[in-house]
């Protein structure tokens, strides 16, 4: 296992290096994009990546305050889930009611590539390949809906 500041060296080299495998992609609006850090545009809507030893995960996170918004949020997002499906090329696991470690719910869609690490170097192309694949599919799917979510969220 790593150290705490051998993780932190090796969490930012590897960031960095799908910053740059994916820096020279467009969003499907046409203009740069800071894929690290996706712009959801609507409150209490984060789009994620995440990379550990079990593999890797592209996560769309309803974190509204109120329940009854993210309730209308989910809906509003099961309404477009054969939308979602068609347009991201991998299977979406669908989770209503997340619980985070503080206690707080949320609920979360998300893609998982499973069988590899953030630890292996290897495989670091391979995760690259599926986070940008993902977050591409996604966008395109996104810029299309994203204003349906942001007059919910209104």
């Amino acid at each position: 296992m790593l150290g705490r500041e051998e993780h932190k060296i090796r969490n930012t080299q590897f960031w960095e290096g799908f910053r740059n495998h994916i820096k020279k992609i467009p969003s499907s609006n046409g203009r740069r994009m800071n894929w690290l850090n996706y712009p959801s545009d609507v409150k209490g809507i984060y789009i994620r990546l995440q990379c550990d030893h079990d593999g890797a995960r592209l996560c769309i996170d309803f974190q509204q305050k109120d329940p009854g918004i993210r309730a209308i949020m989910w809906e509003q997002m099961t309404e477009l889930k054969k939308l979602l499906d068609n347009a991201v090329h991998y299977e979406a696991k669908w989770e209503s009611e997340c619980i985070s470690p503080e206690g707080f719910v949320y609920s979360r869609i998300y893609w998982g590539l499973e069988g590899k690490s953030f630890y292996n170097d290897e495989d670091w192309p391979v995760i690259y390949s599926f986070l940008s694949d993902r977050l591409v599919e996604f966008d395109e799917f996104y810029q299309e809906f994203k204003e349906i979510l942001i007059t919910l969220s209104e």
